[in-house]
């Protein structure tokens, strides 16, 4: 079976700035070579959103550098914490769809990898963590799926779509999920991928299957009464890889290191809350 090798939310910062404790890059860089010790043959890798912490062009420069040497081609995806315009400048071929969106669709055997821009932007209004899909999104979505001609859809987005019961984090979800869901529905055979909780947690919506993985750097929490969205912890990074079955999907989920793992109630830089 081919494989899709997912790695969600690095979140780069500028060196020097950590995140509960942790080295975003050397959290990636950790990953990233462990994803691709035991999977260099994989189609691609996909980077499910929050590539940076706060969308500088210094943090696209610094993640551009972790990138280079990956030997297989990667697909980057936006989250709220990214900018469009600085990525661009940074990664000025990357995939864009008509409307100048974030957006690709590529072919692997029986398969369709559909990745979707979710930035609910510009203007960026700070403090604001939701993502939106416009009608272009969605109309491209539904041309990808469309235009398949039978293959089996892996789908990825950044922001779910869906509530999970972390309570904080469903405050921040995608603004129009229901639509998302429904065109999804209508089509079917497909699988939905998804970051932005930074945890590992699989389930159904509407008849749509979703996986969602684990952040490369810091981890969320199972909290299911606390409305803050900043609760972190020290847990292990990871990656995800897709098998490509001739009748679906298998996902597997992979750490990497074993920190003492504690709980912190809020990100260690200071200008998060204002970003």
């Amino acid at each position: 079976m081919q494989k899709i090798l997912f790695i969600s939310d690095p979140h780069i910062c500028a060196p020097g700035q950590t995140i509960v404790g942790l080295d975003p890059a050397a959290r990636l860089r950790a990953v990233l070579d462990a994803a691709i010790a035991d999977h260099a043959d994989a189609a691609a890798l996909v980077l499910l959103g929050d590539l940076t912490h706060h969308g500088t062009v210094a943090e696209y420069a610094a993640l551009k550098s972790l990138l280079t040497e990956a030997p297989v081609p990667i697909i980057p995806m936006l989250g709220n914490h990214d900018r469009r315009d600085a990525f661009l400048q940074v990664f000025p071929d990357a995939p864009q769809s008509p409307s100048g969106h974030i957006q690709h669709v590529v072919d692997v055997g029986h398969h369709r990898i559909i990745t979707l821009d979710s930035l609910d932007g510009p203007p960026y209004v700070a403090g604001h963590h939701s993502g939106r899909l416009c009608a272009d999104r969605l109309a491209f979505l539904g041309a990808a799926l469309d235009g398949r001609e039978g293959r089996h859809a892996l789908v990825s987005i950044h922001h779910p779509p869906f509530d999970t019961g972390i309570v904080g984090m469903d405050r921040i979800k995608l603004a129009n999920g229901a639509a998302f869901l429904d065109l999804l529905a209508r089509h079917g055979n497909l699988h939905l991928m998804c970051g932005h909780i930074h945890r590992t947690i699989s389930g159904n919506a509407r008849g749509v299957p979703w996986s969602m993985l684990k952040s490369s750097c810091h981890q969320g929490v199972l909290e299911l009464k606390e409305p803050n969205s900043h609760l972190s912890s020290n847990e292990p990074g990871g990656y995800g890889i897709a098998l490509l079955a001739d009748d679906g999907v298998v996902l597997h989920s992979e750490d990497v290191g074993h920190p003492d793992v504690r709980i912190y109630g809020g990100y260690d830089l200071a200008d998060h809350m204002k970003d």
